[in-house]
């Protein structure tokens, strides 16, 4: 049983948990992952580390309720115990002196963005982060990730909050003013598509983390399987991190909805048990 130390919201539907994991902590590196599951009963989640404490033997996971498990995990609180929570799985982020890197974060991937452009910055990056939100409401953790950017842009789609507009504006723009090294886009799968259709006429490696159904972490189930380049990888071992460029998008995004009338049912039936 996995402790959980400390809870935030971080906004109506964003949730921190920082979890009691010593032997995760230590071994973490930016980029990597967990898997968490919150009962005996519970479906197994990835969740991408968001932050790590060895000293206290700390983990730090950010998730959005969208389905049953999140919206279960969701009703838990600081003192509360997870069943499972294995890591750190998938390969880590590669960090190098590359020279400028830009970050590009959509939604709660703040959280999984953040470690990954501190390690750039230390490496001796110059780091452009852009965060994009749907709306105002839905922001955080604007000042820890412009505390490790040496310039950040944040975006709003409907221009409640800063400049209005997707994250592939400025990051064009970036790319069209030329300098940048290498783009890392994490997010929803149609923001990481677009930003890699974005950099490719500009020759930039571009850097997605992928996120597929997954079930076991370990490369055994095989659900989690993406095209690369023409050839099958598994996420959970051979990623989570791909050259965007290389992504069969249209095939993956086809997969994620293998299981969506199937996950509807069960949130409905969800709903239904802790109203009655």
């Amino acid at each position: 049983m996995y402790q959980i130390l400390a809870r935030e919201d971080l906004s109506k539907d964003i949730h921190l948990f920082r979890v009691k994991a010593p032997e995760v902590a230590r071994k973490a590196r930016p980029g990597q992952f967990v898997i968490v599951r919150g009962s005996e009963e519970g479906e197994r989640i990835p969740l991408t580390i968001a932050d790590w404490d060895t000293e206290e033997g700390s983990v730090t996971i950010v998730f959005m309720e969208v389905g049953t498990t999140s919206r279960k995990l969701a009703c838990l609180k600081a003192g509360d115990h997870l069943m499972n929570f294995v890591g750190p799985l998938g390969q880590p982020t590669e960090i190098e002196k590359f020279g400028t890197v830009v970050c590009v974060a959509g939604g709660f991937a703040i959280a999984t963005i953040v470690p990954i452009a501190r390690a750039m910055k230390e490496a001796g990056n110059k780091v452009i982060s852009i965060m994009g939100f749907r709306t105002k409401d839905l922001v955080f953790w604007e000042d820890r990730l412009g505390s490790v950017s040496d310039e950040l842009i944040v975006t709003t789609d409907d221009g409640s909050y800063q400049r209005k507009g997707m994250v592939t504006e400025p990051l064009k723009e970036l790319l069209q003013d030329g300098g940048v090294n290498r783009v890392i886009a994490i997010g929803p799968t149609i923001m990481m598509k677009f930003c890699s259709l974005t950099s490719r006429p500009f020759g930039i490696k571009t850097i997605v983390s992928l996120n597929p159904i997954m079930v076991d972490g370990t490369g055994m189930c095989g659900c989690c399987r993406v095209l690369v380049n023409n050839e099958t990888r598994f996420a959970c071992v051979d990623g989570p991190d791909f050259n965007g460029h290389e992504v069969d998008w249209d095939l993956l995004m086809n997969r994620q909805r293998t299981y969506l009338k199937e996950e509807k049912e069960s949130l409905e039936c969800w709903k239904k048990s802790v109203s009655a």
